[in-house]
């Protein structure tokens, strides 16, 4: 049986401390599926197919991940593609309450769908989607904290948006 797993999240933009989660799924998984989902909590400062496609750049190496996205429940798009796991980056204590809550409602959907948390690198353990825009928005260095394709669109991006 193969080990496939789906890495779920906004990544608005993708960040190196998703990097580092995607590679070291794809490390233990056979398949590991980033799905871009859409937060309606959230307003995205990407399209979902612009954060696929960089997504998609950053990890083009690895040649057992694909990028998708999806809108409904994680555990219905898990059952879709066969996944057996899902995978949640873990910063700090913090994200725990929130994923524990996340994780036991997805066990009562589908007992079937295990999910496994990874620590997160400690360099990385700050870094979030927002901080990076926020930076970016100001035009702070941000060439440590996400890939140089994502700097260079946010920049295009906010660089419009000043337009």
């Amino acid at each position: 049986m193969a080990r496939i797993a789906v890495c779920p999240g906004s990544f608005d933009p993708i960040t190196y401390g998703h990097l580092d989660i995607i590679r070291r799924g794809a490390k233990v998984f056979d398949m590991v599926y980033v799905s871009v989902m859409n937060n309606s909590a959230k307003n995205p400062l990407f399209s979902v197919e612009e954060r696929i496609n960089l997504i998609e750049a950053v990890t083009k190496d690895l040649s057992n991940v694909k990028v998708d996205e999806h809108s409904g429940l994680l555990v219905d798009y898990a059952k879709a593609v066969n996944a057996n796991a899902i995978i949640r980056g873990l910063r700090a204590v913090s994200d725990f309450e929130y994923e524990m809550q996340i994780t036991s409602m997805n066990r009562v959907l589908n007992e079937d769908i295990e999910t496994f948390f990874i620590m997160t690198n400690n360099q990385y353990s700050f870094l979030s989607s927002s901080i990076v825009k926020e930076v970016a928005k100001y035009n702070g260095d941000i060439s440590t904290l996400v890939p140089p394709i994502v700097e260079k669109e946010l920049h295009k991006k906010y660089k419009r948006l000043k337009s």
